[in-house]
């Protein structure tokens, strides 16, 4: 939509477009969720979202006993960001169209850099899938990797993706760009010419210029957690919650994070990472025991002797929890009062993530601009449906015109054991 903008202007904005949506890297590999925009005004942006079901099988032809009660999850999911890039011109530099036109290209570059750098961020925050290598990445084993915990925890096979910062990202690339690689010559020829590793191991990779930095964990050592059946520490999802009111109105439940005890949190951080001893990840499907420890990430630290983890611990380690046999995702083979706590950001160094595209929902959000307010605008959306609002107004008290350009969306991470990070040179 356009309100008197000369041609240029309108050509300009279209090159624009073409340019924002060229710079969307990671959210372009992630799940978009569209909303309804009178529905989100009513709910305050927020909708609440299903998690994929887990299916249980059993063995025989007799089902009777079996038809037990399904537990479907949920998850909320939000409108909550809105990044704009104003600038201004006055009536003498408007002489020069091309300042406006390179000032509007760093604007687009900017908000898609916003767009991909919060999902960076909440996938570094949130993933509880952590591989940590004791060494500077090298190449195919890293990748590797993140394809083996996918494999062992049965996380979908197709579109899995990772992106890497620039450093680890070219040591990779030094791997594959060795003369006595076979392959069709190509590969090589790209990994040497343009620093390019491309498809590995079922995972498609990407190059960062924007790093994330994890700190190393504080905590010391010696912090535990009680994982004996009398003390509780296990969890079993609910889908709703009832309200002890008069009403008793029922709420859906996020079942992301769990409040654990532990015995202390000092120094302790939001974004550390760390394993359980004896405790495993099992496959999400089978149930079986992976042989590898379950990580967890640190989502919050409530208190001196509380942590907000993800995700939760779900043993069904007690009677029959039906939502517990759907949703185990860890298997507890010697229960202790005092399980050790191995944190596994042990050096400060940029990270990496990885995800399957299922697990990271980008929801495109709408800006409502009347017509006859006295601002001309522009408004288009990508085909993604992240939408664009181009602005301009004369300001007479001045003698300048004022341009921004908007966008608003959300980005979720609708399920954190499908996503991860891959730290490089951890002793």
């Amino acid at each position: 939509m356009a309100n008197s903008f000369p041609k240029e202007i309108r050509i300009a904005f279209d090159d624009m477009m073409e340019g924002f949506e060229a710079a969307l890297t990671l959210s372009q590999n992630v799940t978009v969720y569209k909303t309804d925009a009178q529905s989100m005004e009513r709910s305050s942006d927020v909708e609440w979202i299903p998690q994929p079901y887990i299916a249980q099988t059993y063995d025989g032809s007799d089902a009777t006993p079996n038809f037990n009660q399904v537990t479907q999850l949920v998850v909320p999911v939000s409108i909550n960001k809105r990044r704009h890039a104003p600038f201004v011109f006055s009536d003498t530099e408007l002489r020069d169209l091309q300042q406006s036109g390179r000032l509007k290209d760093a604007a687009q570059d900017k908000l898609a850099a916003d767009i991909d750098v919060d999902v960076l961020t909440k996938v570094a925050n949130q993933g509880t899938l952590i591989i940590k290598r004791p060494s500077a990445a090298t190449g195919f084993d890293d990748v590797a990797q993140i394809d083996a915990i996918f494999n062992e925890q049965g996380i979908p096979i197709r579109d899995r993706y990772a992106a890497f910062n620039t450093t680890d990202y070219n040591n990779m690339a030094s791997n594959l760009q060795v003369a006595s690689r076979s392959f069709d010559g190509a590969k090589s020829v790209t990994a040497y010419e343009r620093a390019y590793v491309g498809r590995v191991a079922g995972v498609e990779t990407f190059k960062l210029d924007y790093p994330f930095r994890r700190v190393a964990a504080a905590g010391g050592a010696g912090i535990t957690i009680n994982t004996t059946d009398a003390n509780g520490q296990w969890y079993n999802p609910v889908a709703l919650s009832i309200a002890a009111t008069a009403n008793q109105e029922m709420s859906p439940v996020d079942n992301r994070v769990q409040i654990v005890t532990v015995s202390s949190t000092t120094n302790v951080a939001a974004g550390d990472s760390f394993t359980i001893a004896t405790l495993n990840a099992v496959h999400h499907l089978t149930k079986t025991d992976t042989g590898r420890l379950k990580t967890f990430k640190v989502i919050a630290v409530p208190s001196s002797t509380t942590l907000a983890i993800s995700p939760p611990i779900i043993t069904n380690q007690i009677g029959n929890n039906d939502a517990a046999a759907m949703y185990q995702n860890c298997v507890i083979n010697t229960k202790a009062a005092n399980s050790a706590l191995v944190f596994l950001n042990t050096v400060t160094a940029n990270t990496n993530v990885f995800w399957q595209k299922n697990a990271i929902y980008l929801l495109p959000g709408t800006i409502k601009i009347p017509s006859g307010i006295g601002v001309d605008f522009m408004q288009a959306t990508t085909k993604q449906g992240v939408q664009l609002t181009l602005q301009r107004q004369w300001d007479v008290n001045t003698s300048q015109m004022k341009w921004r350009v908007d966008t608003r969306w959300g980005t979720h991470i609708v399920q954190p054991e499908m996503v991860g990070e891959e730290m490089f040179s951890q002793t």
